[in-house]
């Protein structure tokens, strides 16, 4: 193994543009800057100051869209990311998809709640608020 560092010709040809991860996320190339600020994905930087990222990029923007539909944050999200390797196999996503469907089921089972105590007659003042207590994650 080599170990001279990648000269920029290494980089653009092994990694992706922003424009070419936006593309493949299907999200607009401030969407990769964004998900970029908050550590979702990183990027190499070449010796033009070119941002450069890795294969996986455009994935991991997607599944970030999917885990936001389900409510999580883009902190908890890099969170739950943070246990993937830098090359992920299909078992690694596997595993994010496992906690991204508990993580579905527990809000959809919060909601119920409410709902059966929106439901019950009572006066909202009345509901116990601890309950809304459950939604501050």
């Amino acid at each position: 193994m080599s170990t001279q560092p990648m000269t920029d010709t290494d980089l653009l040809a092994e990694t992706l543009g922003v424009s070419e991860v936006a593309e493949e996320a299907g999200v607009a190339a401030s969407a990769v800057r964004f998900y970029e600020q908050h550590g979702l994905v990183t990027a190499a930087r070449t010796s033009g100051n070119q941002r450069r990222f890795t294969a996986d990029a455009g994935c991991r923007i997607r599944v970030a869209r999917v885990a936001q539909r389900v409510g999580l944050t883009v902190r908890e999200i890099v969170t739950i990311m943070e246990s993937l390797p830098p090359d992920p196999t299909p078992a690694d996503w596997g595993k994010i998809a496992q906690t991204l469907v508990a993580e579905a089921r527990a809000r959809v089972d919060r909601l119920e709640a409410t709902l059966a105590d929106l439901g019950s007659g009572a006066k909202l003042c009345l509901l116990d608020p601890s309950d809304a207590e459950n939604w501050q994650r």
